[in-house]
């Protein structure tokens, strides 16, 4: 029973000074106006760290997106010359197969191992443009005369 006489005396309903009563209000209101804005400043201050946060993401982001295109590029660049040079490893490799099954039929038709390809002698043929200025008169030496420096 006394925790009903208690309750009801606190409520304000039933006795009590109302100087009191509007004192303990005004301190309630007080307190409650001071968590109240405590707590939006705290709220406030996640959303200010969290919005900071989400900026670094963003800029680590881009920078972590350009580092992959970069390497992106890198690798591109990197499987082209690989691929290039895989064929040229292809064509020399065909090259020295032929070469070698050469130098083997070589060696079967001369029987002795030597390196003479072909048998029978094929005569030379002359290309002007391998001498593009042959000396027809190569014993006859030029002479510079006294005359040639008047002139």
């Amino acid at each position: 029973m006394a925790s009903i006489q208690r309750s009801a005396a606190s409520s304000g309903s039933e006795g009590g000074d109302p100087a009191l009563i509007d004192d303990r209000k005004r301190k309630r209101m007080l307190s409650n106006r001071e968590s109240a804005r405590r707590s939006r400043m705290r709220k406030q201050k996640v959303l200010q760290d969290l919005t900071e946060e989400v900026y670094q993401l963003q800029t680590s982001n881009m920078e972590i997106t350009q580092s992959i295109k970069t390497k992106e590029d890198s690798y591109l660049k990197m499987e082209s010359a690989n691929n290039i040079l895989r064929a040229q490893t292809m064509e020399l490799s065909d090259r020295l197969h032929s070469l070698n099954s050469i130098i083997e039929m070589a060696e079967k038709v001369n029987g002795n191992g030597s390196f003479n390809v072909f048998p029978i002698e094929m005569p030379q043929i002359s290309d002007p443009f391998m001498n593009p200025w042959p000396l027809y008169y190569p014993f006859h030496p030029l002479m510079a005369s006294p005359d040639m420096s008047l002139h």
